[in-house]
């Protein structure tokens, strides 16, 4: 039964409270808390789950706007001075408090147990609830999360005691005086607010200070110890604050005064020898690993210093946290989510779950990285923490209200990682989670745990990421079915293959898979695939020698078309003077081909690193010339399978770029020799062009020239200026040799190239005041979607 009168706020009256955030983990549980202590409580949430929203319906907290009786408004620290509702509350002089400054006046009436510390309190506090209620023991709390079963996260109780768990993110930590506290490891977090390390273990110190009866704090844990020893250095003296005797301080862990290790794990649970001031002997904990270990152990010190009856079984049924740990999928490989979000947590958390992985299994981390202040301080931390998995996927950084700050961008983790461990393999798809989620999905197989690591949405993500995978599953058996098809319908020299890895088939050596790659072996055959694509609405995309483009890491999501046979090598001399070239035919060979016939003028394609049907689609130029310069006229297929002839008359030609070529494929094309020089003129010329190149451009694996020239001026002259040789993304590197080239230094990905592409840009904007324009294709995507 609640009681009729609830007690004073802040020295008056107050029983009206609007909670603003309602639906959030700190805000959300203690509007029950107070509704069961009798207050009038109503709130609201920018996006409140159905979950959430019935379980504040069902304590009678009544979710709509700020009602006109309202006499107190607490908001969580993540809602800003220009928020609607504190606006309106200003205006109407109503008084306004951070939940922190509530949370420690609605329990000053009661024995506080304030659970604190960096990494572990939701689930100490957790498991401390979880033995109080299985003791039979009446104690009020408020957790700062939800249990996974349908237990309340908040309850008045009805004896003395209540527990809590209390935040330092924002200060407030300073306005409690707990009867006990438990700090289950102290780490520098929060820089935002905590500018230096000592400011975070003064904030500390001053709390075991202000506490009544006694602290708990981990054997293991080396800032704990700092703190404690400031308490030692004025023990005896009575305390400026509270005018009572310093606290008496304990440990727990292994070797604290409460001593716990585990004895027995296996089927989800531990058994923890007890020792020391213990008066159990063991305690069966339904958790895994090393840090709910320690939890459950200080959860059992606090349960007996409070005087509750606390048995083997305390913690035998545990309900967990949500968020912490959870499976959200387990057949075949295991998807779990977690909140940690500072090195030290995702350190122990990669630590714990690399035990559960067997191989061939591996460890996939899926990291969202919280605030940009966060960020910023702990980048290094965060990358060497994340490179102990075997493969690593970053989000973009959720903001938490911040405005952006210099170094604290994914991009910047994604930085350090590729440094320190250039090796492991890492994605980053910025702005937009499809990409990664495609890339995910190519690469997680049976037996591999793919954690999804973070404290903002990154749960809505891991969610939208399995249906996204089922519809993939999907999608993967309509490409099985068609690959069936086809291979009914083509004859035996056509070539088809599901999931055909494209990074060897470029000259920058990156880059994921076809979902379906053909090589057809005649026209016949091609207008097959193509009416068969077109029936079944599936993108076609052509490769000819893949140089002069970047395939992306997740793939390509269509029917790539690759024109390697020989049946699309002519090279055929025509009595008109003219050579018919098939798209298939390399530039090397075509130069070679017409300087052994004493044929001149397509000397300038010497050493381009592609086929005849990109230099047509892209108007390929060098050494001062240009495909087109000899183009008479172009065979190409619609993408519904109709052959056509285009003149080169007709044809809208520029700067590496023929628009009628854009979405049909070239399959030759007859070329017009240039008049005059033959035989050894032309070697030598070709020669001449062969040096050239080599001096100019790259030996390492490259796409080309990966920005088009702007008016007036050479991208590679502006990136140059702009001190960019040398800069590298991972093993994707600025050539040295020439400014416009990226180069493969030998390990690099698809996501280091774009992410070397978006730092360039951004330099030469800043700098020079210039937007480059990409001159390489995106294979498969559109570049608008990434830079």
């Amino acid at each position: 039964m609640r009681p009729s009168r609830p007690p004073p706020l802040f020295g008056r009256e107050l029983t009206r409270i609007h909670c603003v955030g309602v639906a959030g983990m700190g805000v959300g549980p203690l509007a029950i808390y107070l509704a069961q202590r009798g207050y009038v409580v109503t709130g609201e949430d920018d996006a409140p789950t159905e979950e959430m929203r019935a379980m504040l319906a069902r304590e009678g907290v009544a979710i709509g706007p700020l009602p006109a009786d309202c006499e107190l408004v607490v908001y969580s620290s993540a809602i800003a001075a220009t928020h609607p509702v504190y606006v309106a509350a200003v205006a109407r002089h109503l008084p306004l408090v951070r939940r922190g400054e509530l949370l420690a006046e609605v329990t000053r009436d009661r024995k506080l147990v304030a659970i604190c510390g960096s990494h572990g309190k939701t689930t100490t506090t957790a498991m401390l609830v979880t033995a109080l209620r299985r003791a039979n023991f009446p104690a009020g709390y408020v957790l700062g999360g939800l249990f996974s079963d349908d237990t309340a996260p908040a309850r008045a109780g009805s004896n003395e005691w209540v527990v809590a768990e209390i935040d330092e993110s924002d200060g407030t930590i300073d306005r409690f005086s707990p009867e006990l506290t438990i700090a289950v490891n102290l780490d520098w977090d929060h820089p935002d607010h905590y500018r230096q390390l000592s400011d975070l273990e003064a904030t500390f110190a001053a709390l075991f200070r202000r506490t009544r009866a006694a602290v708990v704090v981990s054997d293991s844990c080396a800032m704990s110890a700092r703190v404690v020893a400031r308490l030692g250095e004025s023990a005896g003296e009575a305390s400026p604050a509270t005018d009572r005797e310093t606290p008496m301080t304990l440990t727990f862990g292994r070797a604290g005064d409460f001593r716990g290790e585990i004895a027995v794990e296996g089927n989800e649970k531990l058994t923890l020898r007890l020792g020391g001031r213990f008066s159990l002997e063991e305690a069966v904990v339904r958790a895994r690993g090393d840090f709910n270990a320690a939890n459950a152990t200080a959860a059992l010190a606090g349960a007996q210093l409070m005087g509750a009856p606390v048995s083997r079984l305390a913690l035998a049924d545990f309900a967990a946290v949500r968020r912490r740990q959870s499976v959200l999928h387990s057949n075949g490989a295991t998807i779990l989510e977690d909140y940690a979000h500072h090195p030290a947590e995702i350190r122990a958390l990669l630590a714990s779950l690399r035990r559960r992985v067997t191989a061939p299994g591996r460890l996939i981390v899926v990291f969202q990285p919280h605030r940009y202040s966060r960020t910023a301080q702990f980048k290094a931390e965060f990358a060497a923490a994340l490179a102990t998995a075997d493969g690593v996927h970053l989000l973009d950084v959720y903001a938490a209200g911040e405005r952006p700050v210099a170094g604290g961008t994914t991009a910047d983790v994604y930085a350090e990682l590729k440094r320190g461990a250039p090796a492991l393999a890492v994605s980053y798809f910025p702005g937009d989670d499809r990409p990664l989620f495609r890339s995910l999905s190519q690469e997680v197989r049976p037996g591999d745990l793919v954690a999804f690591v973070g404290a903002g949405d990154i749960d809505r993500k891991a969610r939208e990421w399995l249906e996204l995978r089922k519809a993939d599953e999907a999608r993967a058996r309509g490409w099985d079915e068609l690959l069936a098809g086809l291979k009914e319908a083509v004859t035996r020299g056509t070539r088809l293959r599901r999931e055909e890895p494209l990074a060897g088939r470029t000259t920058l050596r990156v880059g994921g898979a076809a979902r379906l790659l053909a090589e057809p072996a005649s026209v016949a055959d091609l207008q097959v695939l193509l009416r068969e694509a077109a029936a079944r609405h599936v993108p076609v995309f052509v490769l000819g020698r893949g140089s002069n483009l970047i395939v992306p890491d997740e793939g390509v999501e269509g029917l790539v078309i690759s024109l390697t046979d020989d049946a699309w090598s002519a090279f055929t001399p025509r009595p008109d003077g003219t050579v018919w070239v098939g798209a298939g035919l390399r530039l090397k060979n075509l130069c070679g081909l017409a300087a052994k016939a004493g044929l001149a003028g397509f000397e300038f394609l010497e050493g381009i690193p592609g086929s005849v049907g990109g230099a047509l689609r892209m108007n390929a130029g060098a050494m001062g010339g240009w495909m087109f310069d000899v183009v008479e006229e172009v065979q190409v297929a619609t993408l519904d399978g109709e052959i056509k002839t285009l003149a080169r008359a007709a044809m809208h030609v520029d700067y590496r770029h023929c628009a009628e070529l854009q979405h049909v494929i070239a399959l030759g094309a007859r070329l017009r020799p240039a008049a005059g020089a033959a035989g050894d003129a032309v070697r030598q010329q070709m020669d001449v062009y062969a040096r050239k190149r080599h001096e100019s451009q790259p030996r390492e694996p490259s796409a080309g020239c990966v920005f088009k020239n702007p008016p007036g001026t050479s991208a590679g002259r502006l990136i140059d200026e702009c001190g960019l040789k040398g800069e590298r993304v991972g093993d994707a590197e600025v050539s040295s040799v020439h400014a416009n080239f990226i180069v493969n230094r030998g390990h690099a990905t698809s996501a280091d190239v774009l992410e070397l592409v978006r730092r360039v840009r951004a330099r030469v904007r800043q700098v020079k005041g210039v937007d480059l324009e990409p001159e390489v294709l995106l294979y498969g995507a559109k570049w608008e979607d990434v830079l």
